[in-house]
């Protein structure tokens, strides 16, 4: 919705905003005249909901369901493929949705709190479904309800950061977001571990975590009252409804870009982390199961990569206020981490690769978050339906990536052989195409 005229822009509520500036920090953006810089209470509070978010989101995915499919289910591992993809296709539809609604809702507590509130209830009610369910059927559906409440209380947050930061706050805020984010698995696992024993305790536990960090957030947050915003003139209606999933591109063609260059990317991605299990075996001549150590310590070792890339991105890019230059510096060094690895003829090779592409990874999914909340269309009436559009960047081809892959393995592959090599690097030119076009088409960010 936006705002009227004579309204001041919202800021970070009566609790968070009490405190006068810190020393050094100006009271308002000197990049973005109408958004005034955020307290860093804000700024943390908003970190560790995610954190919490992402514990009880991805916690299940991790190790949870897999313990539930075997006990309901032995030897049908195919299940929770397909609950993993019911759930994900659930929440591509229903995100946008949600978003495009908060963003009309007028209420004393503003637009996207009673969201918040509502998916975090349902994602919690989920787990409790996953953790008693009877049957395949049931767990099914109960990580579909949990895809609804957690994705939607994730597109939120991330609709909060248009709603109150500033372009200079941005880049630091998303790398923060991108170093929870990795750190969250590793903490949902270690929580877990303990609770094996306890199906109950195995799903709530993770799930009490998030809704305790959103509901702090929530009630220190304290939105403004959005009864006198005025409401985007189109009618809700099956029409608008249907446009919910689409934009123009014409209309917003910087936005189009980011989201083009942050889809190739994360299709080299998938490319990429999708068949590393497979592919060390291929390389190192070993099975799948003489290879689960080496991808725990890749994948150790990327977790701290990543945070690099996205913490060094994040901070260096709102303080020399350039965004596209990170974004393509982290598509080339994805890529180059990704050639490494196609051409290494053993493991040292390997790790330096795995470990420059994941540096790569951190640094432009922070940085090109930050262009995305700076190109952001409508921001002022549909900033949670385009945060929910932009999601798709990644969940799209998280879903068609997989499927594609085995046609370029295939390729030139003799007898049971793969041609790993051709798939990486596929993988390192779409997300070198990825940091391109964002540094060479997005035109009203620097």
């Amino acid at each position: 919705m936006a705002l009227t005229p004579s309204e001041p822009p919202p800021t970070g509520g009566p609790i968070l905003d009490s405190a006068l500036p810190t020393a050094g920090e100006p009271a308002e953006s000197a990049d973005s005249g109408d958004l005034p810089q955020v307290k860093g209470s804000f700024i943390w509070l908003l970190v560790m909901a995610i954190f919490g978010v992402y514990i009880a989101f991805v916690t299940p995915i991790a190790i949870s369901l897999a313990i539930r499919v075997e006990q309901l289910a032995p030897a049908h591992e195919e299940y929770l493929g397909y609950i993993t993809g019911a759930g994900g296709l659930a929440a591509l539809l229903t995100t946008p949705v949600c978003g495009m609604l908060s963003d009309r809702t007028g209420s004393r507590f503003g637009r996207r709190s009673p969201f918040l509130l509502a998916g975090t209830v349902v994602g919690v009610v989920a787990l409790l479904v996953m953790a008693a369910a009877p049957g395949i059927l049931v767990l099914g559906l109960g990580w579909v309800l949990a895809q609804v409440g957690w994705g939607t209380v994730v597109s939120l947050l991330i609709a909060l950061q248009a709603d109150r930061l500033p372009e200079s706050q941005r880049g630091k805020v998303s790398g923060l977001s991108g170093v929870v984010q990795q750190l969250a698995p590793i903490a949902g696992v270690l929580m877990a571990g303990g609770l094996t024993g306890n199906n109950l305790l195995l799903f709530l536990v993770p799930g009490v975590f998030g809704a305790v960090a959103v509901i702090v957030f929530v009630c220190l947050l304290r939105e403004p009252d959005s009864r006198g915003m005025t409401a985007t003139a189109e009618p809700l209606d099956l029409k608008s409804l249907s446009r919910t999933y689409f934009f123009d591109p014409r209309r917003s063609p910087d936005f189009a870009w980011n989201w083009l260059g942050k889809f190739l990317f994360m299709f080299g991605v998938i490319f990429n982390t999708t068949f590393t299990a497979f592919f060390l075996a291929d390389r190192l001549d070993m099975t799948v199961k003489e290879v689960s150590g080496t991808v725990a310590v890749l994948a150790g070792g990327g977790v701290v990569a990543t945070m690099l890339g996205a913490v060094g991105g994040g901070f260096l890019s709102d303080r020399l206020r350039r965004r596209r230059a990170f974004v393509l510096i982290g598509g080339c060094v994805y890529a180059f981490g990704a050639v490494v690895m196609a051409v290494a003829p053993g493991l040292p090779l390997i790790i330096l690769g795995a470990a420059l592409a994941n540096l790569g990874l951190g640094l432009f999914a922070a940085v090109d978050q930050a262009v995305m909340l700076d190109v952001l269309p409508e921001r002022e009436t549909d900033a949670g339906r385009f945060t929910a559009i932009y999601g798709f960047s990644t969940s799209l081809p998280q879903g068609l990536a997989p499927l594609v892959a085995p046609a370029f393995l295939a390729i030139g592959a003799a007898g049971g052989d793969k041609n790993y090599t051709l798939l990486y690097f596929i993988a390192a030119t779409c997300s070198l195409l990825g940091g391109l076009v964002v540094a060479l088409r997005v035109k009203s960010v620097r």
